[in-house]
């Protein structure tokens, strides 16, 4: 499932893209969680985006995607690495902008010294492919705040539009000559996202997927969703 931002946004959003609020759109988040006013208020000063999640079976129940849109603020991880995720419910006319996720260049200048050669290695294999980068790495760019630890994993969105750069990205993530922590998801041209290790486990076992939209989470089978890419 996907939904339209907004008149001025014919795109379809998809979970992980960046939204950037408009005062108005602010100043309602900070009236609906006066609890959480010190980070809402620092997050627009800096000028920040949240990003789009799913909808959450509870929380979310009420929600008319028409409009509005779940959205997300995760935070850099407490002392003891935990990490809190603000939920968020944002009215469509409080979107000033939308932009898909990092991509692999954005991302670069937040690198930990440790990946820096796998991460080159990795953009020269990722030529021609369209990977993106969510989680703690993306959020550290965006803000520059310390959102990686020690046992971050680099998040990585696959968008694939042909069996052939399905096939070709999952030969990148899956390869070990780039030595990095990877983790992260292939997301379909309809939104559907699948992580990349289970797709390759449920292929080997010919089962079915758990796969994540904006909706929710569902089963699916994997030939369902290679049917919506193209050939080449």
């Amino acid at each position: 499932m996907t939904v339209p931002l907004n008149g001025k946004d014919t795109q379809p959003c998809q979970r992980h893209d960046l939204l950037w609020l408009t005062q108005a759109g602010w100043r309602a988040m900070l009236a609906a969680m006066p609890e959480r006013e010190a980070v809402l208020e620092y997050w627009r000063q800096e000028e920040w985006p949240v990003t789009v999640r799913r909808r959450h079976p509870d929380l979310d129940r009420d929600l008319d995607p028409a409009r509005e849109i779940c959205a997300a603020i995760t935070l850099p991880p407490d002392a003891d690495g935990s990490r809190q995720k603000l939920a968020l419910r944002v009215p469509l006319e409080h979107v000033e902008r939308r932009a898909p996720p990092l991509t692999l260049k954005a991302a670069r200048p937040a690198l930990p010294a440790e990946w820096r050669d796998g991460y080159t290695e990795l953009q020269r294999l990722a030529v021609g492919m369209d990977v993106r980068v969510a989680g703690p790495l993306a959020w550290q760019a965006l803000t520059r705040l310390p959102c990686l630890t020690p046992s971050s994993t680099l998040d990585l969105l696959l968008r694939p539009v042909s069996k052939h750069q399905l096939q070709a990205g999952l030969a990148l993530l899956a390869g070990p000559t780039h030595g990095l922590p990877l983790a992260g998801e292939i997301v379909f041209p309809s939104g559907d996202a699948v992580p990349w290790r289970d797709w390759i486990s449920s292929r080997e076992q010919r089962a079915r997927v758990l796969v994540k939209s904006l909706a929710g989470v569902r089963m699916a089978e994997p030939d369902e969703l290679i049917a919506a890419l193209r050939r080449t």
